[in-house]
């Protein structure tokens, strides 16, 4: 298992809870990542049960949303700061940047060993008193949520994926094409780098990490929310058909009408839903 360590106080507003403020630190991976990430107790009261035993601190009955962006995206970026503002409205939340993003250290490896990352937030949410933990994971952090669940059973009580691919190594629309080029070509690399502020590992993968398409039959009983835009440029529909036909019976697709990709994409009523399905099935 991964563990954390203490780092700097975020400078940003109190919010309307127990009168702590966000907090941030930076997380020390299993493979010895340094990922930055933020805890925001969200904008609702938070009620506490049982003591958590050695701690000092209280098991808290308020679900924690552990964020996971999308491709160049981090912590910082207004779109995940959005999306987090979103979900503090039902419960704490745990943003974070994946290895080679924003101020994580490492390179990213677009969405293999980032499980590590999302396991290092998790890991940190539970430690901050937190009984229920949802994982909501966009694009890539889409594709992480799923093989995070599939990886580490038992460790999150929901999981929700948002514009995720089913299948790796798909280059049938335009800005696929383009972000192949960037991760794969030394000079995308150095686009990546400077124009995105994303750092790519140059080697290929070895092995091939499972797929989002073979990690959903392994989440269940774990309550899983597919969620896709029918005019996302990136994944057309016959990613989330696929993943919806492994996960059988078990899990809920939304195909959205109008909605493009990811984080962007999700309008502020489409957030608001899927808070009301992940606190009502995270038990």
């Amino acid at each position: 298992m991964s563990s954390s360590r203490a780092g700097h106080r975020a400078g940003r507003p109190h919010s309307e809870t127990d009168g702590r403020p966000p907090s941030r630190t930076f997380l020390r991976t299993a493979d010895g990542v340094s990922i930055d990430a933020v805890y925001d107790p969200g904008k609702v009261p938070h009620h506490t049960s049982r003591p958590l035993s050695g701690t000092g601190r209280t098991r808290s009955r308020h679900p924690v949303f552990v964020i996971a962006h999308g491709f160049t995206g981090d912590v910082d970026r207004p779109h995940v700061r959005r999306v987090a503002s979103a979900f503090s409205a039902y419960g704490a939340v745990v943003t974070f940047s994946f290895r080679g993003h924003g101020r994580s250290g490492g390179h990213s490896t677009v969405g293999d060993r980032e499980v590590l990352d999302l396991a290092a937030a998790v890991e940190w949410a539970r430690g901050l008193g937190h009984a229920r933990v949802i994982t909501v994971g966009f694009s890539m952090g889409g594709s992480v949520v799923l093989r995070h669940a599939a990886l580490h059973p038992g460790t999150v009580d929901a999981v929700v994926s948002v514009s995720a691919p089913a299948r790796w190594y798909y280059r049938g629309t335009a800005p696929m094409r383009r972000l192949h080029w960037l991760v794969t070509r030394p000079a995308g690399r150095l686009v990546g780098r400077y124009g995105f502020r994303t750092r790519i590992h140059r080697r290929d993968w070895n092995p091939v990490p499972l797929s989002p398409a073979e990690a959903v039959p392994r989440i269940a009983p774990t309550p899983l929310l597919l969620v896709h835009g029918d005019s996302d440029g990136y994944f057309p529909l016959d990613h989330p058909l696929m993943l919806a036909e492994a996960a059988g019976e078990h899990g809920e697709l939304w195909l959205e009408h109008g909605m493009g990709h990811a984080e962007n994409a999700a309008a502020d009523a489409l957030l608001a839903r899927i808070g009301d399905w992940a606190v009502s099935r995270a038990g």
